[in-house]
């Protein structure tokens, strides 16, 4: 068995080769007359018969060294950074040192692996990012435009024009009037192909993610738009590698940090480890559900909401949600159903209030059907009401 780790850069990669406890270092450049290089080496000892293995990073240039790898029939095994501390927080950080630990770690197979996405999800995701960018771009800019009305005294234009073109257009009239016209007018131009540039990137996720069923699922939620359910699909991958509802919430870092040591129990905020997207994602989504709180006022998730806005607070409470939406989301792409909206709705009290008022109409029903009569009280008072057999109390 030959253990084979590497330390992974953008113009070059160190390779340590663990064999027999010995280490021999090597370094290639990330060309492609490095990689036939190294697939050489490697080549020379499998024909001797040795299993070569090999431990690398995740790094941003990872899933393109992992695939040239396993085209040569070399097994990859990629490092969860996370929980590879050795590396990161070593006193002696050299790239020799940090290859001989992956190799050391990779042979006596104790090393930390991450699975990285699929190639769709990676295209995704990716779409995403650039589509973020333009967006933040977009701001900066209206921002711009804002502080060119505060400056000339005038009261600030409102966000909605600016959202379309005939709004932009009348803003930057206005502003032509103010003499301002011939320095927002380049920042109107980069709106305009800033817009369109995210209308593309918007069409072309829409044909990536034509007919897939996890974005179909996750559509049926109300208050979830084609962004948030394109984030979700792509930071989800595989809802197959979570086991439990609770490990997709903390891969989601959703999950509160716990300490326990002895007698002590204490408990913090949220980790935060995980993809900042999807959590992102999952905020959205309760937020679209809040603004539809006039029409799902009914739901379990919304009476718990509200009471805990009570009592810790609006941030906790969105925060919470999310953490039940990541719950509800893990059980539908599981079990390949739809979002039901009846399992929203607490059945059991439903069920109770429905019988108890049918037993109240009953009741007032058979009150109607009996005599009045007419009795005097110990006061000597004439009192008209209706003979009952006997009081009982509903509810």
């Amino acid at each position: 068995m030959v253990s084979i780790g590497i330390d992974l850069h953008k113009s070059q990669f160190t390779v340590c080769v663990r064999s027999r406890s010995e280490d021999k270092f090597e370094q290639y450049p990330t060309t492609e007359a490095g990689y036939e290089a190294f697939l050489k080496k490697v080549a020379i000892w499998q024909k001797k018969g040795e299993e070569v293995q090999v431990g690398v990073e995740s790094t941003g240039n990872t899933r393109y060294f992992k695939s040239r790898m396993e085209a040569a029939g070399i097994g990859v095994t990629v490092i969860n950074t996370m929980k590879f501390k050795v590396v990161n927080e070593s006193v002696k950080k050299t790239d020799k040192h940090d290859a001989s630990t992956i190799a050391e770690f990779l042979e006596k197979d104790i090393l930390p692996k991450s699975q990285l996405c699929s190639p769709k999800s990676e295209q995704i995701r990716r779409l995403l990012k650039v589509r973020t960018t333009l967006v933040k771009a977009e701001v900066v800019i209206k921002n711009q435009i804002h502080a060119l009305f505060v400056s000339e005294g005038q009261e600030d234009v409102e966000r909605a024009p600016l959202k379309s073109k005939r709004g932009r257009k009348q803003t930057l009239n206005t502003l032509n009037q103010c003499k301002n016209g011939l320095e927002a007018q380049p920042l109107f131009d980069t709106i305009e192909r800033l817009a369109e540039n995210v209308k593309v990137i918007e069409a072309q996720l829409r044909r990536l993610t034509f007919g897939d069923r996890m974005v179909e699922l996750l559509m049926s939620i109300p208050g979830c738009g084609e962004i948030c359910a394109w984030t979700i699909r792509a930071y989800t991958d595989d809802i197959k590698r979570f086991s439990s509802a609770k490990k997709y919430v903390s891969y989601a870092g959703l999950a509160p940090w716990v300490q326990n040591s002895n007698e002590s129990i204490n408990h913090g905020k949220i980790t935060k480890r995980g993809p900042r997207e999807l959590r992102t994602a999952l905020v959205q989504v309760v937020m679209g559900v809040r603004r539809m709180k006039g029409k799902l006022s009914d739901w379990r998730l919304m009476k718990r909401y509200e009471f805990m806005k009570k009592n810790k607070g609006s941030g906790k409470a969105i925060i919470a949600m999310a953490r039940k939406m990541a719950v509800i989301i893990w059980n539908m792409l599981s079990e390949d159903i739809g979002f039901d909206v009846e399992r929203m709705l607490n059945v059991k009290l439903t069920k109770r209030t429905e019988e108890m008022r049918v037993f109240a109409q009953t009741y007032l029903n058979e009150v109607e059907e009996s005599p009045i009569v007419v009795r005097i009280d110990n006061k000597g008072e004439k009192k008209t009401g209706v003979a009952v057999k006997e009081r009982i109390k509903v509810g």
